[in-house]
This record gives structure tokens, C-alpha cells and sequence, in this order.
């Protein structure tokens, strides 16, 4: 093992139209990546590489990581932005620990930010067309001649697709048809979602939880500062969520808002260094990059079942069973899609079936998943879970003395990632 996780932080994770609703992702990358480095105990001049993730992306700039690094780094350091989906932080990380095992730097940091209260809105085609056309036209007759074919019903704006482009179902869709095929019911679904909930509202109360979040003071007086998550919900109960209508299959579903995870701002970084350069500096390591997996599933089947193909792999990559995973982190984008992950894993037919393995790869101990609580309370911001999932992990393996950590994400095209952590 040659890459050592020594520090990470994230902003609050907060429902989108709340108080990041005047921040962009660039502003509250800056925030964590800022803090980031801070509790490293490192420089900005230590720093060799920056890399981050963003699913929606600002057409201003497209490049986020440059500008979060230009904000918190010396001009010097390159930056680059990935994106996957869900799993962007993710991309970002294992990208960090490739060029640390590489040779090509020794100090790098990865992460994410969005900011779903800001998504660009876009011209329909025939008005773009327009608008261009009128651009380059040289009089004020040819300017107005460029739009005369526009119609009324090309004047509204288009805002970012939310649907898979290979099949037209939205996320949400999937995670119904999921739980029809895999027979998750209704009353498992909101008992997870209760059970996010409740574990969050107890993190955040024993300060589990915030210890994880640097506080972000919010433009343009900067006197207000926000330093907590604002979704988890303490009064909530499985009443409650009974009575929420389901939202993509409003006559037959058990999919709703309360078992969702819901839209989010928020940004998260983590600090990557080669482990010789950690005791060179004599940085004790929160812990290891142990291995890591990518997958992917047909979109218009099990989009979400990601996670079921990836862990195993990672699992073997790190010569390891599900028996000594101390604890998990799977990233919550509904309780369907946990729930069918976890019995996809729990199965023997599945393995056999889908992975050619001869026995169940297994799960750990619900008491060890999510112990924290998971986005579907704290918030998921796309391309910033990542960088909280491996922190919250890493921070639990520590106070139960655990020594493998598994952390788990699906994500958008049907794609899946695992990856093992160790503490020594």
C-alpha cells in the first residue's frame, strides 16, 4: 500500500434552495478543500495535484477544480475535474491514489462539490440557433430576421436532463422498478429510511458528525455561518413516512420522497499522500487505499445494482472476504437500492448467476452499515458523497478499532464502485 488518506473535511450538506442557494460549487469547494488542508497540517506548496468532481457542471467553468485551486493553492499546482455521476468524489480519489502509486506526486487532493440550487439553463435549439445567427449578423434587419422563425414554445427554458439518455427513465423510475423486481417492500423502504435518520440525528447530536464539517460563512456579509446538516429529520417516525404518496408510480409504488435521498448542495475534499511522504513528515495516516473496483450494469435493467458487481471485485483485489469488513458505507440514494444491493449480496443464486462465485458473498452486519446515518438523511450532493463516505468511514474504523473498511456507490449509467480501506 502506498497511498495514505491524512485528512478530510466536508461543508454541511444542505437541501438545495436553503441557505448554499447563493453559493456556487466552486465557493463551497473552496470551503473544504480550504479546511481540508488545514487540518493536514500541510502547505499549499506540499500539494502536487488537485483533483475534483462535479456532475453539474457550470458552463462559466468548466474546469471546477482550477478555480477551487486557484481560491486555496499556489497557481502552480494543476488541476483537473472528473465526473461520474454519483461517484465522482470517488473518481476523483482513486485518480489521486493512481498518481500516488504511480510516482507522479506525492501529496494530492481530491473531492467534489455541487451545487443543485445553481444547475445552468439552457436555450432550446432553435433559439440558440438564433441567438447565434444573430450574433454574427451585421445589421439590425438580419438581426431581427434571425429570430422571425422562433415560436412561443421555443422560448422556454431547458434545464438539465435528470432522465438515463439510453432508456428515458429517471433514477427514481429504476429504484421503483427495483423494488417491484426484487420484492423490497414499502415497509422496509421507510424502516431504512427511518433508521438513516435516526442514526444521523444521534451522530450529530454526540458530535460524530460534526467533527467531519467545516463551517461555511455565507456571502455576501459573510456574518452567517452554517455548521450543520439541515435534511436529517429528528421528528420524523415511521407514521410519518407511511403517509408520503409514492412519487414514481403513484398507484402501485413504494418509492417516496421520505426513502429518497433529496436533492443537495455541499462539497467535500480529502488529502492523499504517498506513505513515505507521510513519515518523512511524520503525518500519522487516518488510514490506506487498500483497493478499489469499478462496474457497470445494463442501464435498462438493475441501474442501481452497481455496488453488488464492484464490492466482490474489490474485495478480491485486497485478497479479502466480506467476513473482515469492521465497517460499510454505502452511499443511500434510496432505501430500494441499498436494500436490493444488500440482498443481491446476501445471495448465493446471485453469485452464482451473476458473479460465478460458488458461495454468497455476504454483507456485514446491518449494525456496522451506515452507522451515521447515509444521504438519504444527511444530503446527497452529487459530486461531494464520496469524500464523506470515505471520511465517515475512515473516522469509524478508528473508534471501533476496525481494521478493513468497505465503502460502496451507485450512480448514474448503471455504474458501481468499491473500495477497501485499511487502518495498518
Amino acid at each position: 500500500m502506498k497511498t495514505a488518506i491524512v485528512a478530510g473535511c466536508r461543508t454541511p450538506f444542505l437541501r438545495s434552495g436553503t441557505d448554499f442557494g447563493g453559493m456556487t460549487a466552486i465557493e463551497l469547494g473552496r470551503a473544504a478543500v480550504g479546511e481540508a488542508l488545514a487540518r493536514s497540517g500541510l502547505r499549499g506548496e506540499d500539494v502536487d495535484h488537485l483533483i475534483y468532481g462535479t456532475v453539474v457542471h457550470d458552463t462559466q467553468a468548466p474546469n471546477i477544480a482550477r478555480e477551487v485551486g486557484l481560491a486555496t493553492l499556489p497557481r502552480s499546482v494543476p488541476a483537473y475535474t472528473v465526473s461520474r455521476a454519483c461517484a465522482s468524489a470517488n473518481q476523483a480519489i482513486t485518480d489521486a491514489a493512481q498518481m500516488i502509486e504511480l510516482g507522479h506526486a506525492g501529496v494530492v487532493i481530491a473531492g467534489g462539490a455541487e451545487s443543485l440550487s445553481r444547475v445552468p439553463i439552457t436555450l432550446s435549439d432553435p433559439l440558440a440557433k438564433s441567438v447565434v445567427a444573430a450574433s454574427r449578423a451585421k445589421s439590425l434587419g438580419a438581426r431581427a430576421a434571425a429570430f422571425k422563425r422562433v415560436r412561443l414554445r421555443d422560448l422556454v427554458p431547458v434545464s438539465p436532463a435528470i432522465a438515463e439518455p439510453s432508456t428515458g427513465e429517471t433514477m427514481g423510475q429504476s429504484a421503483e422498478r427495483m423494488a417491484k423486481e426484487n420484492d423490497i417492500s414499502r415497509e422496509s423502504q421507510d424502516a431504512w429510511a427511518l433508521r438513516s435518520h435516526r442514526l444521523a440525528a444521534a451522530g450529530a447530536a454526540d458530535g460524530r458528525i460534526p467533527m467531519e464539517i467545516t463551517p461555511v460563512y455565507l456571502p455576501p456579509r459573510y456574518e452567517r455561518v452554517v455548521a450543520a446538516d439541515n435534511g436529517i429529520r429528528t421528528d420524523t417516525n415511521a407514521e410519518a413516512l407511511a403517509k408520503l404518496r409514492p412519487v414514481f408510480d403513484r398507484d402501485f409504488g413504494s418509492v417516496t420522497a421520505g426513502n429518497s435521498s433529496p436533492l443537495t448542495d455541499g462539497a467535500s475534499a480529502v488529502v492523499l499522500m504517498h506513505v513515505d511522504e507521510a513519515r518523512a513528515r511524520g503525518i500519522e495516516p487516518l488510514g490506506f487505499v487498500r483497493s478499489w473496483a469499478w462496474s457497470a450494469v445494463d442501464p435498462a435493467g438493475q441501474l442501481l445494482q452497481g455496488p453488488a458487481y464492484a464490492a466482490p471485485l474489490a474485495l478480491d483485489r485486497a485478497r479479502l472476504s466480506m467476513q473482515d469488513i469492521g465497517v460499510m458505507e454505502m452511499h443511500e440514494a434510496f432505501s430500494a437500492q441499498v436494500l436490493s444491493n444488500l440482498q443481491a449480496l446476501a445471495s448465493k443464486d446471485f453469485a452464482q448467476r451473476q458473479l460465478g462465485k460458488s458461495e454468497a458473498v455476504g454483507h456485514p452486519d446491518p449494525d456496522v452499515i451506515n452507522v451515521m446515518g447515509g444521504s438519504i438523511a444527511i444530503g446527497h450532493p452529487f459530486g461531494a458523497t464520496g469524500g464523506r463516505l470515505t471520511m465517515t468511514c475512515l473516522h469509524e474504523m478508528a473508534r471501533r478499532d476496525a481494521q478493513f473498511g468497505l465503502v460502496t456507490v451507485c450512480a448514474a449509467g448503471g455504474l458501481g464502485f468499491a473500495m477497501v480501506l485499511e487502518r495498518r
